[in-house]
Order: structure tokens, then C-alpha cells, then sequence
């Protein structure tokens, strides 16, 4: 059962922005927001995503909500993506500087044993997620500030989420082709 509502509470928080781009036609900015709350807020005491460090970024969406609660207004909820991407930058950078990395603690969760060649690969990989946090942020932030709402829900609400996907999908075909190598 709590994997099931950990799944229905990502899917809550990664349909934002259509949430947004739906529901500004039928409620006010501050409802969407104080909804995002209740969201962020049960996923993060259900410990959904620990081992990711979400529970930071889960705070920051709630302060930030909390923001754009008192705001009500519709170019306030349009940074919601930036906020995220830049406490997930925050917290994987934080990582490089203060190891394990969360690229490490996520191997060491299958392979407790990781060998430092595995180290140090998990950070090249988390490395190359904050390069990854950066550019999606800066266009989720460019979004925000100057395309029209149409294109921000595009972006935020897909075509980031398809980019991480190839980003994983990359990721995980450099990981098995350096682990055959290595065998």
C-alpha cells in the first residue's frame, strides 16, 4: 500500500504543470497551490524518495507554495519548476562536495560493496545530473518569464520529464556497456 500511494503522490507532484494549466481555468492561483501543499506535504510523511534526498526539495516546494498561496497569483505557480530544479541542483551538488553522492547512495542500495572505479563513476554521473538540473532549470525558468502558458505547461509538464527519461535511459546504456567492459 505504500508503494502504491508513494507512485500516486509522484504522479500528483510530476502532473503540476497540467494541474496549473487545467486548473487556473476553474480556481484561483492560491488553491492550486495550497493543493500542491497537501500533496508535497503527505509525500514527504510518507518517506516517499528518502533514498533520493527528496524530502529537502519536498520542503522547498512547500515554502515555495506557501509563497504562491499568499501571492494568488498565475506567474508565481509558473516557478514551481525552477524552485524544484534548483533544490535538486542544491541538493546533488551537495553531494559532490559532502560525499557519498546521491548517485552513490542509490548504487550502494543494490551493490553495498561498490568498488572505487563504481565511486567514482557515480561521480561522473551526478556530476552530470547538475549540469542537467542547470539547463533544465534555466529553461523552465526562461519558460516562465517569457513564453506563453501553453509552452510552459509543454515543457514543464513533458517535455523535461522526456528529457530526464533519455537522460536514465543514456545513463543506464553507458552503466551496462562500463560494466561488460569491466567484467
Amino acid at each position: 500500500m505504500r508503494l502504491f500511494t508513494n507512485i500516486v503522490l509522484s504522479l500528483l507532484v510530476i502532473a503540476y504543470p497540467f494541474a496549473v494549466y487545467f486548473g487556473i481555468r476553474y480556481f484561483e492561483p492560491w488553491k492550486i497551490a495550497a493543493l500542491l501543499i497537501g500533496v508535497l506535504a503527505l509525500r514527504l510523511a510518507c518517506g516517499s524518495g528518502r533514498a533520493l534526498g527528496n524530502g529537502p526539495a519536498a520542503v522547498a516546494g512547500i515554502l515555495f507554495c506557501g509563497l504562491a498561496v499568499w501571492r494568488n497569483d498565475l506567474l508565481t505557480l509558473r516557478f514551481y519548476p525552477v524552485v524544484m530544479n534548483g533544490a535538486m541542483l542544491m541538493l546533488f551538488a551537495w553531494s559532490l562536495i559532502r560525499p557519498p553522492t546521491v548517485i552513490e547512495r542509490l548504487a550502494r542500495l543494490r551493490h553495498p560493496d561498490l568498488p572505487p572505479a563504481g565511486v567514482a563513476y557515480t561521480r561522473r554521473v551526478t556530476q552530470v545530473w547538475c549540469g542537467f538540473f542547470v539547463l533544465n532549470g534555466g529553461i523552465a525558468l526562461a519558460t516562465a518569464l517569457w513564453s506563453s502558458f501553453e509552452v510552459w505547461s509543454l515543457y514543464n509538464g513533458l517535455i523535461a520529464y522526456l528529457l530526464m527519461g533519455v537522460l536514465f535511459a543514456g545513463e543506464y546504456g553507458v552503466r551496462i556497456r562500463t560494466q561488460k567492459h569491466a567484467e
